[in-house]
């Protein structure tokens, strides 16, 4: 019984290493991103996850975006698939 006792101590040590090593830094970097995604705004640049870069002209709905690539080149893609704003220049 002891042994027991010691082993499934020894798994809950484990489970909140691992808790706080691999899940909670995930649950941060999605929130983050999460919070990003909310603050998209027109005429602001970004980064596609396929390495694209635009400005988005206008918000089609919650999920889609109209973005400018080019001169006279709109598309439309999903929110989703934003990976960052870069920095601002000055």
């Amino acid at each position: 019984m002891e042994q027991w006792t010691a082993t499934l101590f020894y798994m809950l040590i484990f489970m909140g290493i691992l808790y706080f090593l691999m899940i909670r830094p995930q649950q941060k970097q999605q929130k983050k991103r999460m919070e990003m995604l909310s603050n998209l705004k027109v005429d602001d640049r970004v980064v596609f996850s396929g390495g694209i870069h635009g400005r988005i002209t206008r918000f089609k709905d919650d999920f889609t975006l109209m973005v400018r690539i080019a001169d006279k080149v709109e598309i439309e893609i999903d929110k989703a698939a934003v990976s960052y704003v870069p920095a601002q220049e000055d």
